[in-house]
């Protein structure tokens, strides 16, 4: 009865709102742990941030596998430059363009790693948002800005090579005469239809970790090209006697006629007045950096560790896969071997009609991975402090395909001009815009402006500029040389 009598008064206590201080020592000791046990897992989540800060860059947990995460950032990686690396090889020769390689590699997965530093010391993994806090609202707007100009060439040059290479593969396979006025060989028209029918609805994905499949399936199409470019090496014979026809090669019955001695030998070193053109290639052979931030929000149980390491696979994916696709292709042709490397095989070669058709889905399944971080650009400068809408999120997809089929369709000189603005968005996407970040994110009491870190962050930004320079000086001296050019044939 004692006892029955003691636990109804301390029922009452508790009903009533008193608790013993036994009691009460215990509950702020559980709380207590809880509290912990959540700052633990907030810590794990993203270092340094403040469980208020939290929902400022997200709000849900990202749910991309490691793999998935993989494919997106090696499909943002890999562009159309890819058929253009055998005829940079062929004008710098194997030893320097595999250090250029590598180099390049280097420096963009550092560029990746001060872009996650910066991202763990403010808890803010939008790349306009990193811009906002290093230089306030005018940091924010420059960061979306180029951005958008950098990911509007990049879709423009895919639907080019779209619009220029999908009729083609249509008129061989269906053995079509040239002069055929098909609505189907109209390449204008073959855009718009890709856009609508492939682009549009796998831009309206809410994620961009949805895209992994696709993103794995446009990488499994460029495995396919580089599989039948070791193959064609093999198959091939040395073109020593070249003689072009629509941008083909010619065989006497498969065997090559040897005129000239020397030909087939590859150069080890080269240096050419093309040789600076390969620079920039490579340089920009690793650009994605606007996907980096996106990828990493939505990648599953992020860290920054976590995050580098995928961007680690990537890169070192996309190198291999570089350097074999360069390395067979000019030991293909030698210095033979055109600008876009495709069109140096054969025309009527059924496998590399194949290839072809690779690359054209390898280059459309790209578009919606490119156009992710422009809509999250617009939507961090315009709708930054809206909830997410699915309404905003499909009009703006819908309105940057109809700018971008627009500028395909009516700009006859796009490529001068994208190639201008890729000039200048490239380098402060991989080498500018990370280490000015960088150098005003991370505290001074952390990391003093003398500091190894900084010092070489700084540097890393004047090779930025550097590239900028050089590339904007090729780029001015081609419009000169080709504008005396088409006045003396005009």
């Amino acid at each position: 009865m004692e006892l029955q009598k003691m636990g109804e008064e301390m029922g009452t206590e508790r009903l009533n709102g008193t608790i013993p201080d036994s009691d009460k020592a215990a509950v702020l000791e559980d709380g207590y742990e809880e509290e912990e046990r959540m700052m633990a897992e907030k810590e794990e989540f993203l270092p340094h941030i403040a469980s208020k800060k939290l929902s400022q860059f997200t709000d849900f947990e990202g749910k991309t596998s490691f793999g998935m995460s993989v494919f997106n950032l090696s499909n943002a990686i890999m562009g159309s430059g890819i058929l253009g690396l055998a005829y940079a090889m062929s004008n710098t020769g194997i030893v320097l363009f595999v250090v250029l390689l590598i180099s390049i590699a280097l420096l963009s997965s550092y560029s990746i790693h001060l872009l996650l530093k910066c991202a763990g010391v403010v808890g803010i993994r939008a790349y306009e948002q990193l811009g906002f806090r290093a230089f306030g609202h005018s940091g924010k707007v420059i960061a979306a800005v180029i951005i958008s100009m950098h990911n509007i060439g990049a879709m423009s040059s895919y639907l080019f090579i779209v619009k220029s290479e999908l009729p083609l593969v249509i008129q061989t396979f269906l053995g079509l005469n040239e002069n055929t006025n098909e609505w189907y060989m109209n390449g204008n028209v073959l855009i718009i239809i890709v856009s609508v029918c492939v682009i549009l609805p796998l831009a309206m994905m809410k994620h961009l970790g949805y895209l992994g499949y696709t993103s794995g399936l446009s990488l499994t199409c460029m495995c396919f090209f580089l599989v039948s470019v070791i193959y064609k090496k093999f198959q091939i014979p040395c073109p020593l006697n070249e003689t072009h026809h629509e941008s083909s090669w010619v065989y006497d019955n498969g065997h090559n006629i040897t005129t000239e001695e020397g030909v087939c030998t590859p150069a080890v070193l080269t240096v050419n007045s093309k040789t600076a053109y390969a620079i920039p290639i490579l340089a920009f052979a690793f650009v994605c950096h606007p996907e980096v931030l996106p990828i990493y929000t939505e990648l599953k149980r992020a860290s920054k560790h976590r995050m580098q390491n995928v961007a680690n696979v990537s890169i070192l994916a996309m190198f291999v896969m570089y350097l074999l696709t360069a390395i067979f292709g000019y030991l293909t042709f030698y210095g033979t071997v055109e600008a876009e490397m495709l069109h140096t095989y054969v025309k009527g070669d059924r496998l590399m009609l194949c290839v072809r058709l690779a690359v054209l889905l390898a280059v459309i399944l790209t578009v919606p991975v490119v156009l992710f971080p422009i809509r999250r650009a617009i939507q961090q400068l315009l709708f930054h402090k809206k909830d997410f809408s699915w309404l905003r999120h499909v009009i703006i997809a819908i309105c940057l395909l109809i700018i971008v089929n627009l500028l395909v369709i009516f700009v006859p000189n796009i490529k001068d001009i994208f190639g201008f603005i890729g000039a200048t968005s490239a380098p402060s996407l991989i080498f500018i815009l990370p280490s000015i970040f960088y150098i005003r994110i991370v505290p001074n009491e952390k990391e003093s402006l003398l500091s190894r870190s900084k010092i070489q962050a700084a540097c890393f930004a004047a090779l930025g500029f550097v590239f900028m320079v050089m590339s904007l000086s090729f780029i001015i001296a081609d419009w000169v040389t080709t504008g005396k050019s088409s006045l003396g044939g005009h």
